[in-house]
């Protein structure tokens, strides 16, 4: 009988996923040296090593399909990595196997069927292999209704916006529904609406501008009136629909939304949106080139 602990153990020893170490435990019929050698062999022991290097470069793929839309942010060591067509198809795989099977969360999509052969986590351990770095899935998202998706910097940057409207089947509606893709790639919004805010992050903010305003030796009066004032420039920058139309600035993104629901003859309104910037608050690799030749004059 194959234990949990006699999983754990291979898994401490190999690093591999633990429903590896139970296929080889089950095939060695409980050896731990067999079911490592059998790791080995498939190649799985030697991916484990890469695990441990840091993966902050790879692309945000994106995928559309009706009314479904997904984005995918996937990590790899080198920005080499993201430019191979090998990994970006396997990345376009996997935004589409979000689309389509709605799985929860990372573990599991990586659960899923890739192909007739393979689990998406199998494959993954195929793709560290062949490719020879450490990849990983970080995060995806998935909306399903009125909308559309950007993809910046072949990669970059991936966004996926949802509309409530019902003037989606007219002609301009996609041309529009990119341009508010683009302005989420370029402004990089945190909320759709003011109201979407929370009380606690506005009354920190008044907190911090207050503090500005005194330090700068304005009296209390005054220093509130600044605060208010600065408060409304807070979210012009947070806030989607307050912000300045990137394309025309004389409109705010709200007014532009107003005007082109206007002109369409019915309603449009922005429901979520979901903004993945490649290896963003990830720690990237740092290489010394110095440090590097002095550890090999050694």
């Amino acid at each position: 009988m194959i234990t949990s602990a006699m999983v754990k153990e291979l898994r401490e020893k190999t690093g591999c996923g633990m429903m590896d170490c139970k296929k080889a435990l089950t095939e060695a019929n409980g050896d731990m040296e067999k079911a490592i050698e059998l790791l080995r062999e498939k190649g799985l022991a030697a991916s484990a090593k890469k695990a441990g290097r840091i993966a902050a470069e790879g692309i945000v793929s994106d995928y559309v399909e009706g009314n479904v839309a997904s984005v995918i942010e996937v990590n790899s060591e080198t920005d080499f990595v993201g430019k191979n067509e090998e990994f970006r198809a396997f990345v376009k795989k996997l935004a589409e196997i979000v689309a389509k099977e709605n799985p929860a969360d990372v573990e599991a999509l990586s659960a899923l069927k890739y192909d007739d052969k393979l689990t998406v986590a199998e494959m993954l351990q195929e793709k560290i292999l062949t490719i020879g770095e450490n990849i990983k899935i970080r995060r995806f998202a998935r909306f399903e209704g009125n909308v559309a998706t950007y993809i910046h910097g072949g990669g970059r940057i991936g966004v996926v916006v949802n509309f409530d409207s019902d003037v989606a089947s007219n002609d301009g509606f996609g041309r529009f529904a990119k341009n508010i893709a683009m302005q989420v790639a370029a402004a990089n919004p945190t909320y759709v609406k003011k109201e979407d805010v929370p009380a606690e992050v506005i009354d920190k903010e008044k907190e911090i501008l207050m503090a500005q305003a005194i330090n700068e030796g304005k009296p209390q009066n005054i220093a509130e009136k600044m605060v208010n004032g600065r408060i409304g420039k807070y979210y012009k920058e947070v806030c989607l629909e307050e912000q300045e139309y990137i394309i025309d600035t004389d409109l705010s993104v709200n007014k532009y939304v107003e005007q082109t629901a206007k002109e369409f003859g019915g309603s449009i309104k922005i429901k979520e949106f979901v903004r993945f910037e490649k290896g963003e608050g990830l720690e990237k690799r740092e290489d010394n080139f110095a440090e590097e030749v002095a550890s090999m004059s050694k």
